[in-house]
Parts: structure tokens; sequence; C-alpha cells
């Protein structure tokens, strides 16, 4: 305790220390030798991996030279009052750029030193508690379905503890009786078949009378027709690995007052960033930021909340707030917000035991974002977790800055528009001299890039958050600017899963990114313009001009974004190297099983016959299933092959026709875990700031090109379409 309290009193002194430094008045050279110093020291320390406390010295002495940015901005550069056609874009962008340095602040207070990762707690047989599963579902396809629920029937638990339940609320009955006859009719229809598909797969199937309050109320419908002690929820197109509940409920034995065990989602195909800029393989998805830092960060804080699936929590925590929260349309993070201020606890585990579909089209990439970002608005508006009773000081910090962070489109717009005013309209918002502000703004946003080396790394290369905040913004700010003004407007929206692009094309979201690119790079004209007319304010102009092509850069990339490729699958192969028999009844021959996806598989075959066992096109795969038994044959239809050696390798599609089908393909993909954590360690790799940045810029560059050429065959293909005017005469 009193080791404790040294520590607290030394750490204080040196704030202390640090505070009177940064607000220390001292010319622009020392500044710049500070800065200089500071960065070496950080990239020293960064080459040595430092861990534990001389990680907290690196990330203190950028946060000194963030702080005197932050002094120098608020004492020196903030235009005068009586001059509102420059203080009010002024005092924007100040604001702006607060906002940035207080959402660091919040990142060093949750991520500094995150937890390490959770080991698995046995528990005896006899000790195991109840489990319901819960599969909700809308509009999804029936065979998407079937996977889910066979590998969540096949998980490693005893079968007597383990209820699986598909809640349907595709097929109410308030859709079944429908005034639109269509509607009604496909409503009964999917009743029926996913009735049958229950029966055959041994799972339990519950739909109701209405469809209120969205994802929330069907899930308390759920809850009002099961016992199970724990409820495990899976989104529709989010299968487990057959380990998740040996991984999970052994935590809730170890607390009594646990509510919450959430574990990380993992992508098996590419949302429309990685997918069009074609970085899956090679470079963490965005999700890997929250899920193997930020979310470790927030369990040290007992702060780590549900995200709506891939989760279990306990009956009785939920039975006390009435079940899920529903005024809200991100029902996961407020019902956390709840449990956590009655004194329930969370836990998170770091490890991939789910795997699922993410949107693959920027237009339902943007649906879905704008729905996470209007939740966490309704949120902050409801129950306002910065007063929450019940939260400890942590707690209100890590729900704040879940929050608060998707306020980002205000600042990403205004950083966007910031250097316009000066350009275009010679507003002066910024009161400084060019060479001041390039020392104090280029070291504090080298220092920052630093800083977020620091803390993810191996998760996020340079550069990718503000393009991904940048892709947002332009259609976010005005979701989150309506349910400002309307918080109870929004409502659920399903977002539209497995899908494919049959050909190339522009997304019908993609205009704004083009006129926001030619506005920027007039803007690159406009500079080079005022430095020939105006050359005693040429050391201004060009500094301002590099913030504009900054943003070109970042604003060409995106332009790659929303050109999307054409990609009929809807979801990238697995490697799994898994042996197996490929053939028919007669003639069986060894072969791997090299990749998976859930639709197909690629089968290295052995053999002098192999070219015979692919002659008439159709085939099986026999493989014993992970969960033990005698091996099955699994149905498929080839449709390539290639002979390689002394092997034959064979790319193939299932055939789904019997229950038993669907469970084996889920034993395929879903049952082994440990596959999608090699995927991802195989592409958590650090590159470092500059050769990060070299590797952006070389990206935005070809990005920028083919986006540009994308449009040239929109405009080329709208003018072939568009009929002759006045038509043929007679």
């Amino acid at each position: 305790m009193m080791g404790k309290l040294v520590l607290g009193i030394m750490w204080a002194l040196a704030a202390a220390c640090v505070i009177f430094i940064v607000s220390m008045p001292i010319n622009l050279q020392a500044h710049l030798i500070a800065g200089t110093i500071v960065l070496a020291v950080m990239i020293a320390m960064k080459m040595f991996r430092p861990e534990g406390t001389w990680r907290l010295v690196a990330l203190s002495l950028g946060t000194a030279i963030v702080l005197r940015y932050v002094y120098w901005r608020t004492t020196s550069t903030i235009p005068p009052v009586s001059q509102l056609e420059n203080f009010i874009p002024g005092l924007l962008l100040y604001l702006a750029e607060m906002y940035s340095v207080f959402m660091l602040a919040l990142s060093l207070f949750i991520v500094a030193r995150p937890l390490p990762s959770r080991p698995a707690i046995e528990v005896a047989e006899a000790e195991l508690p109840s489990v319901d599963v819960f599969i909700p579902s809308y509009n999804e396809p029936a065979v998407l379905l079937a996977d889910t629920v066979a590998a969540a029937k096949a998980m490693d638990y005893p079968p007597d503890r383990l209820t699986v339940w598909l809640l349907d609320d595709g097929g109410t009955v308030q859709k079944r009786n429908a005034d639109d006859v269509a509607t009604a009719q496909a409503a009964q229809e999917r009743h029926l078949e996913l009735q049958q598909l229950c029966a055959d797969l041994g799972a339990h199937y519950l739909t109701r009378e209405r469809n209120e309050h969205a994802k929330a109320g069907n899930l308390n419908n759920g809850l009002a027709h099961s016992s199970g002690d724990l409820i495990a929820v899976f989104d529709a197109d989010h299968a487990p690995a057959r380990s998740f509940l040996r991984e999970t409920v052994g935590y809730f034995n170890e607390d009594p007052r646990l509510f919450l065990v959430q574990t990380p989602h993992f992508f098996l195909n590419p949302d429309p960033l990685e997918r069009n800029l074609r970085t899956f393989e090679k470079m963490p998805s965005e999700n890997e930021m929250f899920y193997g830092i930020i979310q470790r960060g927030l369990d040290k804080w007992n702060a780590s909340f549900f995200c709506g699936s891939a989760a279990v929590l306990r009956r009785e925590a939920l039975e006390e707030t009435d079940g899920f929260a529903g005024i809200s349309i991100t029902e996961d993070c407020e019902t956390a917000v709840e449990l956590h201020s009655r004194g329930w606890n969370s836990v998170y585990v770091d490890k991939p035991l789910i795997a699922g579909l993410q949107p693959a089209t920027f237009a339902s990439f943007i649906g879905q974002r704008s729905r996470w970002a209007q939740g966490m608005m309704q949120i902050l508006r409801f129950r306002f977790p910065p007063l929450k009773r019940g939260l400890s000081l942590p707690q209100r910090l890590c729900y704040m800055s879940s929050t608060l962070f998707w306020l980002f489109p205000f600042p990403r717009t205004i950083f966007l528009l910031a250097p316009l005013f000066y350009l275009f309209f010679d507003l002066q918002i910024f009161t400084a001299s060019g060479g001041e502000f390039l020392a104090y703004t280029l070291s504090y946003m080298v220092v920052n890039l630093m800083m977020q080396n620091y803390l993810y790394g191996r998760f996020r290369w340079p550069w990718i958050s503000e393009l991904y905040e940048y892709i947002q913004s332009v259609h976010l700010l005005p979701a989150v600017i309506s349910v400002m003004l309307n918080p109870r407007k929004p409502t659920f929206k399903v977002t539209a899963k497995d899908e494919s692009i049959s050909t190339s094309r522009l997304s019908e979201l993609s205009r704004p990114f083009f006129l926001i690119f030619a506005l920027l790079l007039v803007g690159v004209g406009v500079t080079a313009w005022r430095v020939y007319a105006e050359p005693w304010k040429a050391d201004v102009t060009l500094v301002v001009g590099g913030w504009n092509l900054l943003n070109l850069i970042m604003a060409g990339c995106a332009l790659g974004v929303v050109s999307e490729r054409r990609e009929r699958a809807a979801t990238r192969r697995v490697k799994v190297n898994r042996r197996c028999e490929f053939g028919r009844e007669g003639l069986w021959l060894p072969a791997m099983i090299e990749d998976v996806s859930v639709n197909g598989a690629r089968v290295r075959i052995h053999g002098k016959n192999a070219q015979g066992a692919v002659a008439e096109g159709q085939a099986n795969i026999r493989f014993t299933p992970l969960s033990g038994g005698d091996p099955a044959a699994l149905p498929v239809v080839i449709r390539n092959s290639e002979k390689e050696g002394d092997t034959l390798a064979v790319g193939c599609q299932y055939v789904r026709s019997l229950p038993d089908h669907h469970r084996l393909v889920a034993d395929l993909i879903f049952a082994n875990a440990d596959q999608w954590t090699q995927f991802q360690k195989s592409r958590r790799r650090n590159p470092g700031v500059v050769i990060g940045t070299l590797w952006f810029l070389r990206l935005a560059l070809y990005q920028t090109w083919r986006g540009l050429v994308y449009l040239l065959r929109g405009v080329r293909a709208s003018e072939e379409r568009r009929p002759v005017a006045g038509g043929a005469r007679t």
C-alpha cells in the first residue's frame, strides 16, 4: 500500500513539473529543440520495445508535447472576438482540436496499460450451468441461418444443458397478417421453412405477435420463453466455434456478480475499404483495434461492454433490468451501461470464438455505422454515462470515450474545410506566423502519430484511422445531427450481409466524395496562385496549402474506397489443412482440405487416379468431424481443377440438401477457433510511422487514379445509355 502511495506521489510531482515546463514561455527555437529531443527519445525507446513503466514514460513524454501545443493554441492563436468573421471559424477549429486532444486523453487512460488476454477457466462437468443460445433473425436467408444453428448445436457442451433458439422476427404474426399480400405470403413461407429447419437441426423455433422494440424486443421474447442460467447471443451470421462455451462460462462460476463475458467479432469477409483497397489479407481489420486493444483496456476498468453478439450474459442480471434495454437502437451497449450502474461486472475474453459476415458494399457499411452512431448518441442523451448513478469514475470515463467517439464527424469536417477558409476567403482563423504554425503543429502531429503507434502499432497502421473516419464522416454527419435534433427518431434497421457485387461500379453514395476531391483540388490551384500573387504571405500560404494537400491525399484515397470492385464471393477462404478422402462410393482417394469458405472448399487430391475422381463434376468430401464419430460425406460440385505435380487441386462448392450437410459445413468452417487466431496474427505487424506513411501515400496515389478511372467509365456508360434528343424522324 505504501509503495503505491509513493508511486502515486511521484507521478503527481512529475505531472506538476510537466505542467510547469509546458506553460513556460520559450521561443520557437527552444520548442523545436525540445520537440526533437522528445521525439528522438520516443523513437529510441520504441526500437527497444519498452513495456510496463517505460511504455508509460514514453507516452508521458509525448503527452508533454501535446500539452505544450494545447497551451500555445489556447494562449496565442485564437482570433480576437472583435473580428467575428475570423473568430467564429477560428473557435470552431480550436474546439475541434480540443475534442481530439480530449479523446486522446481518454484513450491514454483506457489503453495505456490494457489487461493481458485472460486464460479460460475450467469448470467440472457437474457444475456447468444451463445455457440458452439466442440467434435473433429478421430477413437472413435460411442457408445462412442453418449454418449458424448447426454450429451452435455442435458446441462442446452437455446436450441436456444446451438449448438453441432461433428467434425469428421475419415470421411474426404481424408480418404474416400484413395488408400487403406479397409480404404476408413471404413471411408465411419463411415461418414454415424455418420451423422445419429447426426441427431438422434439433433447435427451437420462436417468433412473436408483433415486431416491437426491434432486436431488444426479440431477445426479451426469448427470455420470456426460456429458463437457462446463462444466455449466449449470436447474430444470425455469427457462427460459434466448438469451444465457445468452454472458453466463457467458467467466469460466471468465479464471480456471482458477473453479468457479461464478451468475445471479439471475427469476420470472414472484408469490409468495403479492405475489399476495394485490397488490404484484407495483409493489414489488420478495423475492428481489431477495438477488440484487440480497446476492449482489453475497458476490461481493466470493469467497463467492457456488450457488443450485441458473441457474448454470454447471466439471466439473473437481465431479469433485474426487465431484460435487454430498448430505449436506443444500440441495445447492447445500453444494456451494459444499466447493468454496470447496478454493480454488475463484465469480463472480456480476447480470443475470436465466432466467425461472421460484415457489410460488403459501401452503402451497407454506412448504414451500419449510422445506426451505431445514432444509437450511441441516444445513450448519451437518455442514459448520460458521465453522470449515471452507480458507475465508478473509471467506468464513466470509459463510457464517455465510447459514446463521445461518435462525434468525430464534426471535427473531421472542420479539419477538412478549415484551410479553405484561408485559401478561398482569406480568413485569419489561426493567428500565427507560418513558421510558428509549422513548428508547433508539425511536432504535435508527429508526436501524435508516435503515440498512436505506441498504443495500437500492430493493430492499426498510420493514417488508416483518419481514412475510416473521413469516409464515414461525409454521411454520418447528417445522421448524428438528425438524432441530436430528434433523439427518438432513429429506428433499428438490419444491416445487409452476405452481399456480392457482380460488376465493378461506383457506390451509390460516391458523389459527395468526388465533389469534395474537386473542391480540394481547386484549393491546390489557389495555393499556387496566392504564393505567386502574394509573396509576402508565402510562408502562411504554403503551410495552409500543405494542410489542404494532406486533405486531398486522404480524399483521393477515399475515391478508391467508393469504387466498388467486382467480387462474386461473399467471403474469403480460411486455411484449414485437414485430412479427408475425396471421390464417391467405390473410388476414394486420400486428400487434404487446404482452405474453406461458407460456400466451398479447395481440396488437394493425391494418387494416380485423381483425374478420374473429378471426371463427372460431382463428388464427395469424406472426413471425421471435430466433434467425433464416424467419417461423414459432404456432397460437392466441382467448379475447377488444376494438376500440380503428382496432385490435383480442386475447387468445390458445397451441396446442402440434408440437415447433416449443414452440420458438416459448420464443422469445416466454424468448429476450430485456432484457425481464425492464426489468420489474425498473420496480418498483425507494425510497419512503423515512416514506412507506414510512405505505404499510405503510395496507396492513396493509386486509389486516386483508380477512382477517377471508375468515374470516367461511369460518365461514359451513362452517356451511351442516354437517348438521342428528338429521336428519329420519318
